[in-house]
């Protein structure tokens, strides 16, 4: 049967469009998997931090955009911990995990206790959790690094929200943004207000590790948290026995960088009453 011409017209036009269009989509897709293929290194197969970057600080006061819990009951960890059993919950908690140095440390040094990271910078978060999908396919055959994960969220404003009170035995506040100006000092995550949120979570003996190379700003954390009722700090003998003590100096991307620059560390570690 011959078709009159402007049906074959519109037919060659369609044929035309559907051919376009499966060559965009197959284009689309190779440069997607060309990106991930680039952006992981081909020597340790983790992602390359320099497609990751990101200014080093963020106002935690702004309204940034999340999605956050009601209530900790409302906390659904199996979708960052496929592998948690039911009688674990999390017990350590990296605020402000940066990169995520320290935190796969952690999941390395207490394999059997589950690691949060949270992170307001959403690239960085990006990367961490880029970096722990790596860490496990690397590992799948002995089934580490499933005890730690990252949360994109801000723990100055939403932590109660995340944790049940005193169920955390640790905090790591590492190398906090010091926030120089004056101004800006009611952004430090240390302060006289979320130190009682803090304590709230912590489960008494609970310890929190603060570690800075800014002098300033580790004066403020300790005079801080000594003047609060529901701290004490650790004697120094006390804080040198603790086998957590010398993986913070160089763990975590930020303290590594101090030692290679042969700045100062101020370390100060404080027990929940």
């Amino acid at each position: 049967m011959v078709l009159p011409a402007f049906v074959n017209s519109v037919l060659e036009s369609t044929c035309l469009r559907l051919f376009c269009s499966c060559t965009q989509i197959i284009m689309v897709t190779t440069t997607q998997e060309n990106d991930e293929l680039t952006w992981t290194s081909t020597v340790t197969g983790l992602p390359q931090k320099r497609y990751y970057r990101q200014r080093a600080h963020s106002n935690p006061i702004a309204d940034h955009c999340f999605d956050y819990p009601a209530r900790p009951e409302d906390v659904d960890w199996r979708w960052l911990y496929p592998s948690m059993r039911p009688d674990q919950e999390v017990s350590f908690a990296d605020i402000g995990c940066g990169y995520g140095g320290f935190l796969v440390t952690l999941g390395e040094l207490f394999p059997e206790k589950i690691s949060i990271g949270m992170e307001i910078r959403v690239k960085v978060s990006d990367y961490v959790l880029d970096r722990i999908k790596a860490l496990r396919h690397r590992s799948s055959d002995t089934g580490a690094y499933q005890n730690i994960a990252c949360l994109r969220t801000n723990a100055m404003k939403y932590l109660p929200n995340y944790f049940r009170k005193g169920q955390l035995e640790k905090m790591f506040f590492l190398y906090p943004d010091p926030h120089f100006k004056r101004a800006k000092h009611k952004w430090r995550i240390i302060n006289q207000a979320l130190l009682s949120e803090y304590a709230y979570v912590l489960r008494k003996g609970g310890l929190v590790y603060t570690m800075t190379d800014v002098e300033d700003l580790h004066i403020w954390i300790v005079s801080h948290m000594e003047e609060h009722p529901l701290y004490e700090r650790l004697t120094d003998e006390e804080a040198c026995t603790d086998p957590i003590t010398p993986r913070l100096y160089q763990s975590s991307e930020e303290g590594a960088k101090v030692v290679r620059n042969k700045g100062d560390h101020f370390l100060a570690i404080f027990r929940r009453l």
